[in-house]
């Protein structure tokens, strides 16, 4: 994406990093969702990646089209971003896409200490009532939470709406 293309508001290194969400998402093998996570530092340094998807030695197999069984399986891309640092997550910012993290991931963000979320506003209609709850734990927990207006929601389709 053409950094250039971007509404002024949107900063160079929240544009960069969730850009690389946008690519990290492409690693899951969920065929109808694909989520992205990005955990920095303070430094703008990249603390861990992660990705939707069945955890470790778990086969990837038709349990992915039932979807059903596949959320009781599958662990969502900012709990395999945060399990995979290498150091402590205080004063970290995480970014996901192509939306903000459900209800337990916010819960595991705020235990975490990371104090920034950044992602873009599109919205699940089945999910939207979930992300107004993420939204209400990161009020109160201070969380600082950015959300961004995408360019395109080729990522969703016509699942997703953006939020106004």
């Amino acid at each position: 994406m053409n950094l250039q293309n971007w509404d002024n508001d949107l900063r160079k290194w929240d544009a960069r990093f969730l850009d690389l969400a946008k690519l990290v998402s492409t690693w899951s093998k969920d065929p109808s969702t694909k989520v992205g996570s990005v955990i920095v530092d303070q430094n703008n340094r990249i603390v861990s990646l992660g990705y939707n998807g069945f955890p470790i030695g778990i086969s990837d197999n038709n349990r992915l089209e039932d979807r059903e069984t596949k959320y009781k399986i599958v662990v969502h891309a900012e709990c395999n971003a945060m399990m995979f640092a290498n150091k402590p997550l205080n004063n970290c910012v995480i970014y996901t896409y192509p939306f903000m993290p459900c209800p337990k991931c916010a819960g595991m963000i705020i235990q975490a200490g990371i104090t920034d979320v950044v992602s873009y506003d599109n919205q699940p209609e089945r999910w939207r009532g979930d992300f107004e709850i993420s939204r209400r734990l990161f009020n109160e927990a201070n969380i600082m939470l950015t959300l961004y207006q995408e360019q395109s929601n080729k990522s969703c389709g016509a699942k997703c709406k953006t939020l106004k």
